[in-house]
């Protein structure tokens, strides 16, 4: 099983960030690493609750779309295209390895849980999961690897029992 070292940060007031969706973010991390055979090392994920207009800023910033978002990865180490970390000396703080940063808006999430006609927390824990898949070196970019990452939210979301 995974090791996972947690930061959590709530920059925002407008939803209570409860004991439920800090518990499905964590399974959502540590499923996503376990079902990717992920046991090298132990990591560190950095995540901050945050709402649509701060997410909207960071967004602006750092991909250049001027539009809230539900989540945000920011990965630290890189992947080879078979799929092997590429780390170096400076990905590591002792001997956990900082594996990146996810920035989830409790407020999109929300009005997306309402949208799709499920539970708050299943559209959190998904989110989460879909971030973890990007700070493991996965994208949806183009329809080839997007196919392959869907596989794998489908996988992960299962072993969770996050049903639609």
């Amino acid at each position: 099983m995974a090791k996972v070292d947690f930061i959590f940060e709530n920059e925002q007031d407008k939803l209570p960030f409860t004991e439920e969706l800090e518990a499905v973010i964590r399974k959502a991390v540590e499923t996503t690493l376990d079902t990717l055979e992920w046991e090298d090392v132990p990591v560190q994920v950095s995540v901050t609750i945050t709402d649509n207009e701060k997410i909207r800023e960071i967004n602006s910033i750092y991909r250049k779309i001027d539009s809230e978002t539900d989540v945000l990865s920011f990965p630290i180490i890189e992947f080879s295209p078979e799929g092997e970390a590429l780390v170096n000396e400076g990905d590591y703080d002792g001997d956990t390895l900082l594996l990146g940063d996810i920035m989830l808006s409790l407020e999109k999430a929300l009005a997306q849980s309402e949208e799709y006609g499920h539970s708050f927390v299943r559209e959190v824990g998904f989110l989460s999961l879909h971030s973890a898949l990007h700070l493991m070196g996965f994208d949806n970019i183009d329809e080839k690897d997007a196919v392959l990452m869907r596989k794998f939210e489908d996988e992960i979301a299962e072993k969770m029992d996050l049903r639609r």
